[in-house]
């Protein structure tokens, strides 16, 4: 055996060089057979490995690890890692991976499939296959129906504002007001907010960077007003969900028609009001921290529902008369 036991205390350890990588570790047992067996498996182990290549024994909570470590978003792992176990990553085709999504969420739509397990289950195995511990996977999608989120604007804005707790009218504010998804605002924490500055630090889950995003003054009052004894939003994501819910409940019933919307629909008006307010969409997509322009008009850029707008290409006697008004009004103050 390549391994050699030594003690130190009661306790045996090993170490010794296999197929050219140095061992040495604590067996965690001071019986010497015991511990002798246990160094003979991780010699084995460590042969076998360097025989059939790391893809013959890579597990799926190996390469979920290697994805976290690599400061990887954890969201949705935890369900995903808890189905596959101690599975080798090699044995997880495609077909099982899709199947995987039905078991995990039976009765959801191809969205949810896709968001919640496919693409992070994807995401972790090509990590791995970059460290070239493993082969790439490619996986089908599974089709749904795209549908069109309603954008939270000024008037649905103010109108829950009146009827939300002030976690969740902070929480709205801050969503609405720098674009952030929910899972980034949830994680936002005292440091990350300057209040002398106006500034928020928001780390973009998707890409892992950071941006620092303005803080708007109704924003700052709503976050100014929270208690400093724990993190702003530090409650679990079904509790703030379920706050969410219970305060556009107590809004509708108090306002007729009042829509409920999803928090994602506050990061689509956000978009969608800076780009009807007239900033470019450059500019727009930057503040709200999206480097793809064109993703960004083709998902946030909602067409205004008035077919009167035509009437701008040739001016409406009201448009005269308030041009009019502003030229006046122009000419008296220079």
């Amino acid at each position: 055996m390549s391994i050699k036991l030594y003690q130190r205390g009661k306790v045996w350890h090993y170490r010794g060089t296999v197929a050219g990588h140095r061992l040495r570790g604590s067996t965690g047992t001071a019986n010497k057979e015991l511990a002798a067996r246990i160094a003979s498996e991780i010699e084995t182990r460590h042969h076998k490995r360097h025989l059939d290549g790391p893809q013959e024994v890579l597990t799926f909570p190996q390469a979920v690890a290697l994805y976290l470590k690599a400061d990887k978003s954890d969201k949705y792992l935890g369900k995903i890692e808890d189905y596959w176990k101690n599975a080798k990553v090699k044995a997880m085709t495609a077909g099982a991976i899709r199947q995987s999504a039905i078991d995990l969420y039976p009765g959801c739509s191809g969205a949810t499939w896709n968001r919640q397990v496919v693409t992070p289950t994807q995401a972790v195995i090509n990590h791995c296959a970059q460290l070239e511990l493993c082969s790439f996977i490619r996986i089908k999608r599974f089709d749904f129906e795209e549908t069109t989120k309603t954008p939270v604007d000024r008037d649905w804005l103010d109108t829950f504002l009146m009827y939300a707790r002030p976690a969740i009218k902070a929480l709205v504010l801050v969503m609405f007001g720098t674009a952030c998804r929910f899972c980034e605002a949830h994680r936002l924490d005292w440091p990350d907010l300057d209040f002398k500055r106006r500034t928020i630090k928001i780390k973009d889950t998707k890409t892992r960077k950071q941006r620092t995003a303005h803080m708007p003054q109704p924003l700052l009052v709503a976050l100014a007003n929270l208690p400093r004894d724990k993190a702003p939003f530090h409650r679990s994501e079904s509790t703030l969900r379920r706050q969410w819910d219970a305060d556009v409940a107590t809004a509708a019933q108090a306002v007729p028609g009042f829509e409920r919307l999803t928090f994602h629909c506050c990061r689509h008006g956000f978009a969608t009001d800076m780009l009807r307010k007239g900033v470019d969409a450059k500019t727009a997509a930057s503040l709200g921290g999206w480097d793809d322009i064109a993703l960004f008009m083709e998902t946030y850029a909602h067409a205004m529902q008035d077919t009167t707008l035509t009437d701008k290409l040739f001016g409406t006697p009201e448009t005269h008369e308030e041009g009019a008004h502003q030229q006046n009004q122009g000419g008296r103050t220079k």
